[in-house]
C-alpha cells in the first residue's frame, strides 16, 4: 500500500497551512525580519559612535582572526611590501598571514615580553618607501605588552600606506582616537570587553583603506567588505548572521553607551594598574614591564613553579579561572584579564586567592598584602573621606 507522505516544510499553503495561517506567519516572519534590521543598523550606528569614528563601520560572522584576515585579502594585492611589527604570538599571525597571502613582508620583531618601538617603525618605512601597509596588535595579550599605536599611526600617515591596527583586546581597555591617530582599520571582537561570547567580528574602514580596495587583487569570497557594505546600508550581512550574538552585540553596547566607553576603558586600566600594584607587594615581576597593556597584567612565575600549576590551583580551589602564558611563554607566565564585565570586587577576591595559592606551594608572601594594595587604589578611587569626627 502506498502512503502519501505530507510535506511539513513547504513552500506554500497546505492542509496543515491554511492560507490565512500561512499569511499570517508570512505577516509575522516580514515584522520579524524588519525588526533584526533595525537591530543590526542599531548595531553598526553604536559600534560607529562607541569606536569614536566617523569611518565606516562593518560587523562579519567569525571570531577576530576573520577580520583581521579581511583586512589582508580585501585590501593588497600578491607581491605588495608590508610591515608587521611583531612581540607576540599574535603579531606572528599577522606575519604568518600576510605570508600565506603571497605579501612581500618586512618583520619588525621584538621579544616576547617587549614592544615594537615607533622609531623603529619610523626607519623601516623609510627603507621601504614602497610599503602598502603596516600591521600591528593595539594590545598584545599573550604577553600582557602594548604598543603606542598613535606614534606608530603618525608615521604611517605620512606615507601611502594604510595603518592596519587589531584591537580585538585594545577596544575598552586603552584610548584609541581611530580618526585623529590614521587608524585606517581598527579591528574588534564581541568576546572581549563588548562583553558577547565569540563569533562576532567588526572593524572601521577609512576612505584610505577603501580606495586601497579598487586595485586590490587577491581573492576573496566570504569576506568582502564591499559587498558587506552595500548590504549593511539596508541592515542587512552578506551571509547567514549570527542572529543570537547580533541580539546580544545591541544589549551590550546599550550597557556600555549608558556606562560610556571612557569609564568602560578606565576601569580597565584601573584594574590593571591594581593588579601590578598588588603584584609588587607580592614580590612578583611583570612579565611586560616596559608598556604594560591594560587588557591582561602579565605576570611571571615564581622560581620553581610551573604558571601552569597557578592556573589550574585557581580553577581547582576556587573555581576561578585565568590564562597561562602562549607558545613559548607557556609554563612561564600567568594572565589575568581586566576587559569587559570585570570590577574592584573580582580583584580583590582574585589576589586573595593569588596569595593563598603561592603561600600553599611554599613562597613566602605576606597574606593580605596585595589585597592591602588593591585596596589602596580603589579607596584613593572611589570612597570619598570624611572629615574626622570631633570628640
Amino acid at each position: 500500500m502506498h502512503i502519501k507522505k505530507q510535506r511539513l516544510l513547504t513552500p506554500g499553503p497546505t492542509p496543515l497551512y491554511p492560507k490565512a495561517l500561512y499569511a499570517m506567519l508570512g505577516a509575522d516572519m516580514h515584522h520579524r525580519t524588519e525588526d533584526f534590521r533595525a537591530i543590526y543598523k542599531a548595531v553598526l550606528a553604536d559600534l560607529k559612535e562607541l569606536m569614536g569614528t566617523s569611518n565606516d563601520v562593518l560587523v562579519l560572522v567569525a571570531s577576530g582572526t576573520g577580520a583581521m584576515e579581511a583586512s589582508v585579502t580585501n585590501c593588497f594585492s600578491p607581491g605588495d611590501r608590508v610591515i608587521v611589527c611583531s612581540a607576540g604570538k599574535f603579531g606572528e599571525r599577522w606575519g604568518e598571514m600576510t605570508r600565506a597571502y603571497g605579501l612581500n613582508v618586512v618583520m619588525i620583531e621584538e621579544p616576547y615580553g617587549s614592544f615594537v618601538k615607533p622609531a623603529d617603525l619610523e626607519k623601516a618605512l623609510a627603507a621601504n618607501p614602497d610599503v602598502k601597509g603596516v600591521f600591528v596588535q593595539a594590545s598584545e595579550t599573550s604577553t600582557g605588552a602594548a604598543h603606542d599605536v598613535r606614534a606608530m599611526g603618525e608615521a604611517v600617515k605620512k606615507t601611502g600606506a594604510i595603518f592596519v591596527v587589531d584591537a580585538i583586546t585594545g577596544l575598552g581597555t586603552m584610548p584609541l582616537d581611530i580618526d585623529g591617530w590614521g587608524l585606517d582599520i581598527v579591528i574588534g571582537g564581541s568576546q572581549k570587553a563588548f562583553m558577547v561570547p565569540p563569533g562576532v567580528a567588526f572593524l572601521s574602514i577609512s576612505p584610505k583603506a577603501w580606495a586601497m580596495m579598487d586595485t586590490a587583487k587577491l581573492p576573496r569570497f566570504y569576506f568582502n567588505l564591499k559587498k558587506e557594505r552595500k548590504n549593511a546600508v539596508n541592515g542587512e550581512s552578506s551571509w547567514t548572521p549570527a542572529t543570537a550574538l547580533m541580539l546580544a552585540l545591541g544589549e551590550a553596547l546599550k550597557y556600555i553607551k549608558t556606562l560610556g566607553m571612557d569609564k568602560l576603558v578606565d576601569n580597565a586600566q584601573q584594574l590593571a594598574r591594581a593588579t601590578r600594584a598588588a603584584c609588587a607587594a607580592l614580590g612578583l615581576e611583570l612579565f611586560a614591564p616596559g608598556s604594560p597593556s591594560a587588557s591582561v597584567t602579565a605576570v611571571k612565575a615564581p622560581a620553581g613553579l610551573d604558571s601552569g600549576m597557578i592556573v589550574r590551583e585557581f580553577k581547582s580551589r576556587f573555581g576561578s579561572i585565568i590564562a597561562n602564558g602562549q607558545g613559548s611563554m607557556k609554563g612561564q607566565i600567568f594572565r589575568i584579564a581586566h576587559l569587559g564585565y570585570f570590577d574592584f570586587a573580582d580583584l580583590f577576591a582574585m589576589v586573595a586567592e593569588l596569595e593563598l595559592i603561592l603561600e600553599a606551594n611554599g613562597v613566602a608572601v605576606k597574606l593580605g598584602s596585595g589585597v592591602a594594595a588593591v585596596q589602596e587604589i580603589y579607596a584613593d578611587l572611589a570612597i570619598v573621606k570624611k572629615a574626622p569626627v570631633s570628640v
